[in-house]
């Protein structure tokens, strides 16, 4: 059975930045991930919003850096999917893949997650050429232009305000006639003289010609199909943590959102979360990076402690 002082569970930016950090702290580290090194930067066209790129830079790109920045400092990394996670002893723990057993002395959980799609036509053609699940990573494309958001929860109203400080106009649609938000962001919304809303309608498909021109629509009570012009769609429809293998043995919301405090360390000894996994991540690139350094150097502390 091989062994490690750290096991990382995902490859995104938060893992990465983890194994990094772990790596050059001398400690022997596995990353683990199951989909592609980056995460959700693998899927994201250009990033705008991050230190130093002046000129923005490819998600893609930026993803094959950090794997590997990573891997130069000696992290082992495999393709692997995660079952379980188990705790035999102090500090022992043991991480159960698709592909073996490996022993760990601390666990960094990154495992992140993923925005719900509407898995409607044009959707995954006009990802990140007019679709978007980020406003505050994509917005300041939209600049001076009609927009539109999907969704009528927190998310959507929190988002969609957010981009009326750019944008020209924003519709918000709602398949239902009431919003779920919480009142005070509804309100908010509301209030908003460049918020307008559909309610009772769905997105059937997103049209355009290389990049995103509109949306066509069906009225969920007459049924009647028609097409908006927009320059761009945020989808807000839920957000899926990846956590089901944890089984309930790291304390969860009800989202699956890991409880981490400051440090990144969970209600378990030497078991931390960072990223999009834990609750209140801001779901940023720049605060994904952060908290995988923050993890690792508390990982870090931990060991210390352990072998003095």
């Amino acid at each position: 059975m091989e062994q490690y002082d750290v096991i990382i569970l995902g490859g995104g930016a938060a893992g990465l930045s983890a194994g990094l950090y772990t790596t050059r702290a001398m400690l022997s580290t596995l990353v683990l991930e199951s989909v592609g090194y980056g995460g959700q930067v693998l899927v994201t066209d250009i990033i705008e919003n991050y230190p130093g790129f002046p000129e923005g830079v490819k998600g893609p790109a930026l993803s094959i850096l950090m794997e590997e920045q990573t891997r130069k400092f000696g992290a082992v990394m495999k393709f692997e999917e995660v079952i379980s996670i188990e705790q035999i002893g102090e500090p022992i723990k043991l991480v159960n893949t698709s592909e073996a057993i490996y022993q760990a002395r601390t666990i960094i959980i990154a495992t992140g997650g993923s925005h719900r799609k509407l898995q409607v036509p044009g959707e995954e053609e006009f990802a990140g050429k007019g679709v978007s699940y980020c406003a505050v990573c994509d917005g300041n494309f939209f600049r001076n232009q009609k927009v539109i958001v999907i969704g009528g929860g927190d998310a959507a109203l929190d988002e969609g305000t957010y981009l009326t400080g750019l944008v020209e106009q924003v519709t918000i649609i709602h398949r239902r006639d009431e919003l779920r938000a919480s009142k005070i962001l509804q309100q908010r919304a509301f209030a908003n003289p460049k918020i307008d809303f559909m309610w009772s309608h769905v997105v059937e498909e997103f049209e355009g010609n290389g990049i995103l021109e509109s949306v066509k629509l069906r009225n969920l009570k007459t049924s009647e199909l028609f097409s908006i012009p927009t320059a761009g769609a945020f989808i807000y429809i839920g957000f899926d943590s990846n956590s089901a293998f944890l089984n309930g043995q790291v304390p969860v919301d009800e989202f699956g959102h890991i409880y981490a405090n400051g440090q990144m360390e969970t209600s378990l000894p030497g078991i931390y979360a960072c990223g999009d996994i834990r609750v209140a991540s801001d779901k940023q690139l720049g605060g994904a990076v952060g908290d995988g350094i923050t993890a690792a150097l508390a990982s870090y502390r931990y060991l210390t402690e352990l072998d003095t």
